[in-house]
């Protein structure tokens, strides 16, 4: 069993037994539409998790409702709307923009991901989840609307999560020098295909790529360190939709995403998210050592069944690896 740590207390993680039982029970959910934006430096986060850290051992925050997983890939994934607990001693967040629906299977597809991507490369993924229902706790938001009113109580996981986060990135860091932060979540929009956020709004993404690049948009986006200083020597739009870039991979290997090849943008009408809080935070757009994609997961066929989030986390950890290859230098 993986070992879990708080401070310097090691003990086993209850819900870990039951949590298939519980994701399966969990109803599905979307996450909102807005994307809230944090200020462009991120204020300091004082608490997080102590090390030395191992790969593969989990860490959890005082009241463990947030788990860090330590890695050594160039990887981190975040799993902010999946979480199960529901302590009787947190309200439920109030407030006038608070989504309180889970992403359906997010925490787990996370897990599997992480696992897929360690059996491929030999190396694991740092892995961050929220283990708190979205109705208590919004891990991708801002910590007002995070706690939904209820900030005493949740300040200290909030920081313990992002402090975590950054611990990650700057062991990313250290052993490779760039990286990247996927925010999986799960959608419930009529299109059935994944959406790639990357701070670019539809809007930007419906210009072609002459006229996307002449904005300077790119240098904003939670990828600006991959579109501007890849390795392939392709053009940042190339990076971003063409055939090598993580939309056209996926799309290569049977999982329909936007932007990519096959769509460019989401066409006047069409539902798309484009990233969040947590893209935002932990995105190169502030010069940070690691990219940052928001990964928006319809349900059938990619979080509904075990075979289905098996059969995506081989896809995307292929993906991965061809991206990683490209543009960041890195091969397992």
């Amino acid at each position: 069993m993986t070992k879990i740590t708080n401070g310097l207390r090691r003990r086993r993680a209850p819900w870990c037994a039951s949590i298939g039982v519980l994701l399966a029970a969990c109803s599905s959910g979307a996450s909102a539409p807005t994307t809230p934006e944090p200020p462009p430096t991120p204020p300091p986060v004082t608490a997080g998790p102590v090390g030395p850290f191992v790969a593969g051992t989990a860490y959890l925050d005082a009241r463990s409702w947030v788990q860090y997983t330590a890695g050594d890939a160039p990887l981190v994934i975040i799993a902010p709307h999946g979480g199960l607990l529901l302590p009787g001693e947190l309200p439920d967040r109030s407030c006038a923009a608070c989504v309180t629906a889970n992403d359906t299977n997010t925490q787990l597809l996370a897990r599997v991901i992480v696992d897929t991507f360690t059996a491929r490369t030999g190396r694991r993924p740092h892995l961050v989840v929220n283990l708190l229902h979205r109705r208590k706790f919004d891990a991708n938001r801002d910590l007002p609307e995070a706690s939904g009113g209820n900030t005493a109580a949740l300040r200290g996981p909030w920081e313990w999560m992002h402090a975590a986060i950054d611990t990650a990135k700057a062991d990313v860091g250290r052993r490779w020098q760039r990286g990247l932060v996927i925010d999986l979540h799960g959608h419930a929009h009529a299109i059935p295909r994944l959406e790639l956020g990357y701070l670019l709004t539809a809007t930007q993404l419906r210009l072609d790529d002459a006229a996307l690049t002449s904005t300077g948009a790119f240098s904003a986006s939670s990828v600006a360190r991959l579109l501007q200083n890849g390795l392939s020597g392709r053009t940042p739009a190339q990076r971003l939709r063409g055939t090598t870039s993580l939309g056209g991979l996926l799309e290569a290997r049977g999982f329909a995403a936007v932007p990519s090849p096959a769509a460019p943008a989401p066409l006047v009408g069409e539902d798309y998210f484009n990233g969040g809080f947590n893209t935002a935070r932990h995105g190169s757009r502030s010069f940070s050592t690691t990219d940052a994609v928001q990964i928006e997961c319809h349900f059938t066929g990619v979080r509904d069944a075990e075979t289905s989030r098996a059969a995506f986390a081989s896809a995307l950890v292929d993906a991965l690896v061809v991206l990683f290859a490209n543009e960041y230098g890195w091969q397992p």
